[in-house]
């Protein structure tokens, strides 16, 4: 069966549901979740997707991304596929949301209602390779000066959470402490 995504309007309300690789092609709004695993000392967890990925394959991103499935919640998608991308499961906490569109190569659209979530672990993660290619733990002030001189290495999800985020503090302020 075909992965399904919830397609939404501007406002987050439900709209109907598409295959997902129909959404991208067709730039579809849907509802898209994005983690953000911290550790004690406040580096980022962040990986590098798999070059078998349908798009962006071999770039860095986030902890975890992905899509809810139809009757399911963002925190539960959010949880879900933590486990799946990176073995691993924590608290989270919704931090914000945004919605974005951007062309992306194979003549795809990223056209999402993003909802951000927030955790922390202290683990190390065994991240499915089908999944993951690389990952890594990384200061948050190191990460920015990164995403700032080499952009394409970067999703371009990653970049505008972390421009609409307002930086460390902005994945803080809106939920509870970890």
């Amino acid at each position: 069966m075909t992965e399904q995504v919830i397609l939404v309007d501007e406002n987050d309300r439900e709209i109907g549901t598409d295959e997902k690789l129909a959404a991208h092609t067709a730039g579809k709004l849907h509802r898209a979740i994005s983690v953000f695993v911290f550790d004690e000392r406040g580096r980022l967890l962040i990986q590098q997707r798999a070059s078998s990925k349908y798009h962006s394959g071999g770039l860095w991103s986030n902890t975890c991304c992905s899509h809810p499935r139809p009757e399911e919640a963002s925190k539960a998608a959010a949880h879900r596929r933590l486990r799946e991308e990176m073995g691993f499961d924590c608290t989270l906490q919704h931090a914000f949301s945004f919605v974005y569109k951007s062309r992306l190569a194979n003549h795809l659209w990223e056209h999402e209602y993003d909802h951000v979530f927030v955790g922390r672990f202290d683990g190390t993660p065994t991240p499915n390779p089908a999944e993951v290619h690389g990952w890594r733990w990384i200061d948050f002030a190191e990460m920015l000066g990164d995403v700032r001189a080499n952009p394409d290495k970067y999703t371009v999800w990653f970049k505008i959470a972390l421009e609409k985020s307002g930086g460390r503090d902005g994945f803080q302020s809106n939920r509870e402490p970890l």
